[in-house]
C-alpha cells in the first residue's frame, strides 16, 4: 500500500469506519487480537487494510459481490497475507 499514498488513506478510512461501525466485528476483533500479539495499533490496521484490498481485489478481478466469509477467512489468517 505505500506506492499509492491516497489509495492506503482510503483503504484505511474503510478500516476505521468497520472498527467504528463494527461491521463486520471481525475487524474490532482482529486489530485487537493483532495488537494481543505484538503489532502496533499501525501495523494492525495496515494488516487489516491489507485485508480490505484482498477482497476488493477479487470482487474486481472476479466481478463478485463482497464475501461476507472469503474477509472474516483472511482477516482470522492475519497476519499471514492472504496471497500466501
Amino acid at each position: 500500500m505505500e506506492k499509492n499514498p491516497i489509495l492506503k488513506r482510503a483503504i484505511l478510512e474503510v478500516v476505521d469506519n468497520q472498527i467504528k461501525n463494527n461491521d463486520p466485528p471481525e475487524t474490532a476483533q482482529t486489530l485487537k487480537r493483532l495488537k494481543n500479539e505484538g503489532y502496533s495499533e499501525k501495523e494492525a490496521r495496515e494488516f487489516i487494510g491489507v485485508a480490505v484490498s484482498a477482497e476488493i481485489f477479487d470482487v474486481l478481478k472476479n466481478k463478485e459481490e463482497y464475501n461476507r466469509e472469503r474477509f472474516v477467512k483472511v482477516l482470522n489468517n492475519l497476519p499471514k497475507m492472504p496471497w500466501d
